[in-house]
C-alpha cells in the first residue's frame, strides 16, 4: 500500500515496457510474421538501452 504512489525509475519504465513489446511481438508473429520481426527487433532496441542503464549502475 505504501509503494501505491512510488515512481518508477526509468529502467522499471523501460523492463515494463520490454514485457509489453515482447508479448506483442509474440501475438503478432502468430498472424503477420514480418510484422512480429519488425516489433522482436524494437524489443532488442529496449534491451539495449536496459543494458546501458545497468552498466551505469
Amino acid at each position: 500500500m505504501f509503494g501505491l504512489f512510488k515512481k518508477k525509475s526509468p529502467l522499471e519504465k523501460l523492463e515494463e515496457q520490454y514485457k509489453s513489446v515482447m508479448k506483442e511481438a509474440f501475438d503478432l508473429s502468430k498472424v503477420n510474421r514480418s510484422a512480429g520481426d519488425a516489433k522482436y527487433a524494437e524489443a532488442d532496441e529496449i534491451q539495449k538501452k536496459i543494458d546501458q542503464l545497468m552498466k551505469k549502475q
